[in-house]
């Protein structure tokens, strides 16, 4: 079930190192499609608790299928807590935010500040260091995100409770990251993810049970917007997402997450027509930029 091929020393394998973070970009970058197709339909914990129960059944029939090892009891209480903090935690509070009224550019620029974050704790905690090539990269990313989401931003609500459901989902993939690269990275692709995605469904499941309906108006629109969720998030980007923090340092991956909000926007120009500006364009070679400066530096354990 991994994103990736086996390990080899072709020059098709380089060439897919080299690509992977760009493909992990575009992929994340689809999951705001998802979520804004499958929203009219049914409630968000709702909607990720069926996301992620669908997740954890392909995985688990996967791991029947190849017989592969299961976390030790430790391993899995790691999974675990990756789990709640990448998957409940950071996407429940940005489609909490969201249902609830907030802009999603404000929403993107909260957790836009997730690589400057990770960049801090990950010296505190994981021992990295940073040139000054890298800080320039990660002040340059942080402008060129801020660039596109001051130029896309409508009206939306703005209050202590959308802010803060935004601020809990910083709070969840920055040490969702740190925990990652810290405890996680030696599990198996398949159990590994079945044990976090299982989590995930869980905990998103109970606050369903306490704060919604839990009614989902079925549709050919809410079928292909959890299909496209489960097979191209959960099963490519999450997995390439778990691939590059265990290859790279924590903040290096982190920094990637300034590219997201400007290829959403050139995918909102794409697919739904809406405009994309000169600021906006520039904010995104800005962000690529600043996120090509880090991806390049010299960040290496102490």
């Amino acid at each position: 079930m991994s994103a990736l091929p086996p390990p080899g020393r072709g020059r098709g394998y380089r060439l897919w190192l080299a690509a992977t973070p760009g493909v992990f970009v575009v992929l994340w970058s689809t999951g705001y499609i998802g979520a804004r197709l499958g929203s009219p339909f049914v409630e968000p914990m709702t909607f990720l608790s069926i996301r992620f129960a669908a997740v954890a059944v392909v995985l688990c029939v996967a791991a029947a299928f190849t017989r592969v090892d299961w976390p030790s009891r430790l391993d899995s209480c790691h999974a675990v807590v990756a789990g709640l903090l990448l998957q409940a935690v950071y996407l429940g509070g940005v489609f909490a935010a969201i249902d609830r009224g907030l802009n999603v550019g404000v929403a993107a620029l909260v957790v836009g500040l997730q690589p400057l974050i990770t960049a801090g704790l990950a010296i505190v905690f994981l021992g990295e260091r940073f040139s000054r090539v890298q800080v320039l990269g990660l002040a340059l990313g942080f402008l060129g995100l801020s660039l596109v989401v001051w130029r896309g931003q409508d009206s939306g609500v703005i209050n202590v409770q959308t802010l803060s459901l935004s601020g809990l989902s910083l709070l969840g993939i920055t040490l969702g990251t740190l925990y990652q690269k810290r405890f996680c990275t030696h599990l198996h692709l398949v159990t590994g993810n079945a044990v976090q995605f299982a989590a995930a469904g869980v905990g998103t499941w109970v606050m369903a049970l306490l704060l919604e309906t839990r009614q989902v108006e079925w549709s050919g629109q809410l079928v292909f917007a959890l299909a496209w969720l489960v097979v191209v998030l959960s099963l490519g980007a999450v997995t390439l997402l778990y691939q590059l923090i265990r290859r790279g340092a924590a903040s290096r991956v982190s920094s990637l997450f300034y590219l997201v909000p400007p290829v959403t926007a050139l995918s909102g120009a794409l697919l739904f027509d809406e405009p994309v500006g000169l600021v906006t364009a520039t904010g995104m070679l800005v962000a690529a930029g600043g996120v090509a400066l880090v991806m390049r530096g010299g960040t290496r354990p102490a």
